[in-house]
């Protein structure tokens, strides 16, 4: 590859670098692991005649999509041939659309749902209904029958549904407010979601940080304004969490206690045990 084509090359790359970051970002829900897929597809490409390529974009979607559906399935090892018909998904009234609305609406406890999804129904669900990937691309990025895609789709649209009516919902969309709020700043809307008499109680490990306990929901709101950019929604024991990962590793964690639809306790841990066991247990869940 001659110096000017391998410059076209990168600037191509580039201006999809984002959009493959967003996808590759949704389907593992770890900025680090997306960034190190979107690499390794570069990689990919860099060593491809790119001119036999139709389509870079689809071609670069394909790979970054096979690439984080390796890294979940060595997560979560999961049987490769296909299930067998699903009656409802076929005759599911489910549309692309609402799901794509409901999706939006849940934010980062998205992230948290899809969690709980099989690699392929993440990956089914992600790519047509938030990158509006058609389905006859992602049965052969999934090496699935087009059938099957759309049921794969179909019921990660219903675990995403049911999520999202459930109690467990209210408690993740207030946990999401309250980290968007701590990255905007937002100190008032901090004070709106938490109890007046919330208390923020931190271990051992936490207090060798730096980190002390507090008593009431302003000192909490002014201490948290301004931060926790780098949390992210998570579940601890089935309850919306917030965890602070590296490179796919914990370094700290966050528990709330709710009670009459404001947060009422935060937990903060740093103890390396817990987080390891963390660690561990996200990647057996997934």
């Amino acid at each position: 590859m001659d110096s000017d084509h391998a410059d076209e090359l990168a600037l191509r790359f580039d201006a999809e670098r984002p959009r493959l970051t967003a996808l590759a970002i949704r389907l593992l829900g770890d900025q680090h692991a997306a960034e190190d897929a979107v690499q390794e597809a570069w990689l990919r490409l860099s060593r491809q005649d790119a001119r036999s390529i139709d389509s870079l974009p689809a071609w670069l979607t394909t790979v970054v999509s096979r690439i984080c559906l390796d890294q979940l399935r060595a997560r979560r090892p999961e049987v490769l041939s296909e299930e067998r018909p699903d009656s409802s998904a076929a005759h599911s009234d489910d549309s692309p659309s609402e799901a794509a609305v409901l999706a939006e609406s849940l934010s980062e406890a998205l992230v948290v749902v899809l969690e709980t999804l099989s690699p392929l129904e993440r990956l089914a669900f992600v790519l047509h209904d938030l990158f509006d990937v058609p389905f006859v691309t992602i049965a052969e990025i999934l090496s699935i029958s087009h059938a099957g895609a759309r049921q794969h789709a179909s019921r990660a649209r219903r675990r995403i549904r049911g999520q999202s009516q459930g109690r467990r919902s209210t408690d993740y969309h207030l946990v999401a407010a309250f980290l968007e709020a701590s990255r905007g700043g937002d100190f008032a809307e901090l004070i709106s979601l938490l109890a007046p008499d919330a208390v923020l109680e931190v271990d051992a490990a936490a207090r060798a940080l730096g980190a002390e306990d507090l008593r009431t929901g302003q000192l909490i709101a002014d201490t948290f304004s301004g931060r926790a950019r780098g949390a992210a929604l998570t579940t601890v024991d089935g309850r919306a969490a917030a965890v602070w990962m590296h490179r796919g590793r914990a370094r700290m964690l966050f528990t709330f206690g709710i009670r009459g639809g404001r947060i009422t306790r935060i937990d903060m841990t740093a103890d390396p045990d817990t987080l390891s066991e963390y660690t561990r247990s996200r990647s057996t869940a997934q």
